[in-house]
C-alpha cells in the first residue's frame, strides 16, 4: 500500500488490521471513552475476510470533565451523558475531521469510499455517527453500538445530505450509561436525517454498556450463511470503573444483526442484493 500513514495523525498509532488478499473494502472502527483500538481489533480479526482491512485508531488522551477532568483516551470532551447536556461543539467537528482523513487517505490509495465502513461503541459510536452524516462522501455504512447522535440540534441543517447512508444501531436495554432510550431517540432523529428504510434499531434484553460477541455470522459461498459459534469472555470497558460507574455482560451483543447486516457484509464471492434498495459491496 503507498502513501505515508504520517500525514494523517490517527493512522501513525493506529492498530491495522491488513487483509491477506488485495484490499478492496475497509472498516473503520472506533473505540469507547478510555479504551484503545487494540481490544477491538482482537474481536475484529476474528470476522475479518480476506479483502477486508479494519482500523482501530486510537484516540488522544484529554482531560475529561464527567470524570472529573481526568486524563483519559477520548474521541472528545464529555461534559454529560443527557440528551440536553453541553457538548464539546469544536471537539466533535476536529474528531470528525481526523476521521474523514482516514476515509481520504484510504481513498487515495485505493479503497473508494463506498466501500469504507464506518463503526463504533459508545463515544466512539457517537463519532461515527456524526461523521457519517456530515462527511461528503458516500460511505458503505455505520455500525453504532451502544451510543448517541452528538450535536443532535444541528441536524437535519449539518446533515452533508447523503439519504441513502444505511445504519445498524444495537444497544442493550439495561444500559445505564447510555439509556435505551437514548438510543431509540437517536433513531427517529436518524430518520429525519437520512431514508427511514436505511435505519435499524436493534435492542438486546439484558445487557449493559458492554458487548459480548458470542455467535459470529460469516459469509460463505452458499447464498446462505455459515454459522460458527465462538465463545468470548465479556470485555471490560475501561474508564467506565471511574466516576461512571461499571459495565457487565448480562447477554449477547450485536453479532447476528451486525456480522449478516447488509452494511456489514462484504462478500467475497458474489454480488449480494438486499431490499429496500440495491446494495452490493462484493469483492471486484
Amino acid at each position: 500500500m503507498c502513501g505515508n500513514n504520517m500525514s494523517v495523525p490517527l493512522l501513525a498509532e493506529a492498530v491495522t488490521v491488513s487483509g491477506m488478499e488485495k484490499e478492496t473494502a475497509a472498516v473503520i472502527f472506533l473505540h469507547g471513552l478510555g479504551d484503545s483500538g487494540h481490544g477491538w481489533a482482537d474481536t475484529l480479526t476474528a470476522i475479518q475476510l480476506p479483502h477486508v482491512k479494519f482500523i482501530c485508531p486510537h484516540a488522544p488522551p484529554i482531560p475529561v470533565t464527567l470524570n472529573m477532568k481526568s486524563m483519559m483516551p477520548a474521541w472528545f470532551d464529555l461534559m454529560g451523558l443527557s440528551p440536553n447536556s453541553p457538548e464539546d461543539e469544536s471537539g466533535i467537528k476536529k474528531a470528525a475531521e481526523n476521521i474523514t482523513a482516514i476515509i481520504e487517505h484510504e481513498a487515495k490509495n485505493g479503497i473508494p469510499p463506498n466501500r469504507i465502513m464506518l463503526g463504533g461503541f459508545s463515544q466512539g459510536g457517537a463519532l461515527s455517527l456524526y461523521t457519517a452524516l456530515t462527511c461528503q462522501h458516500q460511505l458503505a455504512g455505520v455500525v453504532a453500538l451502544s451510543c448517541w447522535l452528538p450535536l443532535h440540534r444541528n441536524f437535519p441543517s449539518a446533515s452533508s445530505g447523503n439519504k441513502n447512508l444505511p445504519i445498524l444501531q444495537c444497544h442493550g436495554d439495561m444500559d445505564i450509561m447510555i439509556p435505551v432510550q437514548f438510543g431509540a431517540m437517536t433513531a427517529e432523529k436518524l430518520k429525519n436525517i437520512v431514508n427511514p428504510q436505511m435505519i435499524t434499531f436493534k435492542t438486546y434484553p439484558g445487557l449493559s454498556h458492554s458487548s459480548c460477541p458470542q455467535v459470529l455470522f460469516l459469509p460463505s459461498e452458499n447464498p446462505n450463511m455459515h454459522r460458527e459459534n465462538m465463545q468470548t469472555p465479556c470485555r471490560k470497558i475501561p474508564g467506565w470503573d471511574m466516576n461512571l460507574g461499571s459495565s457487565s455482560c448480562k447477554g449477547t451483543m450485536l453479532p447476528t444483526e451486525l456480522l449478516c447486516s447488509p452494511i456489514f457484509i462484504i462478500s467475497t464471492t458474489k454480488t449480494l442484493k438486499y431490499s429496500p434498495v440495491d446494495y452490493s459491496i462484493s469483492n471486484h
